[in-house]
């Protein structure tokens, strides 16, 4: 197989979470234009006529539509019963479903910490632990979990997303250490500052808008289509030997 034959998704199936809008959209849109059907889910997509499966439908693959709540646990059983009843093959999963809540740490109430570690973290462990059972069996499968470059550093604000998102770092290397020997690649990718709702917050405050463009390298907030190659890349042939790894995708904004 030739190299550019290896990023061919051609016959996939992938579940894409938090893809009705920005990082998660765009990764969705390509994974599509590599090949693959999509299965999106999100807290209020639509389960036909999205805009979503509209675009996906235009590149000529296959779209269903789910709607859930991650951050209630029987809701989310609920899902992932029903998605691989519709879906018994799930050959990709993106785990990029995700919010944020900012208070100061001394401020931020038990209800944040909840919300986000119960949609930011435990349901993409539930949701990886249930699809990669079927992965684990057939002996193939690609993991990609949404991390953060708050991955790696502790943020202004933010304390329960910042444990949330270390915890996928963690998840993503625990996951790989016991699955990268049966076929099933586990994998991450680290954003770094991008357009999206999650950001519209600081990109509306001058001084922190300021603050975080002086020190991006690459000189520009990036676009949620910057984030397609990354996922076509963990989620394809090309990536068979890479496990436990965290892709930065920030405009160099870490090696500052």
């Amino acid at each position: 197989m030739s190299i550019l034959d290896q990023f061919r998704l051609d016959g996939k199936v992938a579940l894409v979470t938090g893809c009705k809008h920005g990082i998660g959209r765009s990764m969705a849109v390509g994974l599509a234009e590599a090949g693959a059907d999509i299965v999106g889910v999100s807290l209020t997509l639509e389960e036909s006529g999205s805009e979503i499966e509209k675009e996906v439908n235009a590149l000529a693959r296959n779209f269903k539509g789910y709607k859930c709540d991650f951050g209630d646990r029987q809701a989310l059983y609920n899902f992932i019963s029903r998605v691989k009843s519709d879906n018994p093959v799930i050959d990709i999963l993106v785990n990029n479903a995700g919010i944020v809540l900012r208070k100061p740490a001394v401020e931020h109430p038990d209800e944040y910490w909840d919300k986000i570690i119960e949609i930011n973290l435990t349901s993409h462990f539930i949701l990886t632990r249930e699809i990669g059972k079927d992965m684990l069996a057939r002996g193939s499968g690609k993991v990609i979990f949404t991390a953060s470059m708050i991955t790696f550093q502790g943020g202004i604000l933010i304390p329960s997303y910042a444990a949330s998102k270390a915890g996928i770092g963690q998840l993503t290397k625990a996951f790989a250490n016991e699955w990268a020997g049966q076929g099933v690649n586990v994998n991450a990718i680290a954003p770094g500052y991008i357009v999206t709702r999650n950001t519209e917050e600081l990109r509306k405050d001058p001084v922190r808008n300021r603050s975080i463009l002086e020190r991006i390298p690459a000189g520009r907030w990036g676009e949620p289509d910057d984030l397609k190659g990354a996922v076509v890349f963990l989620a394809s042939a090309a990536s068979n030997y890479i496990n436990g790894a965290i892709l930065n995708v920030d405009g160099g904004w870490l090696s500052r």
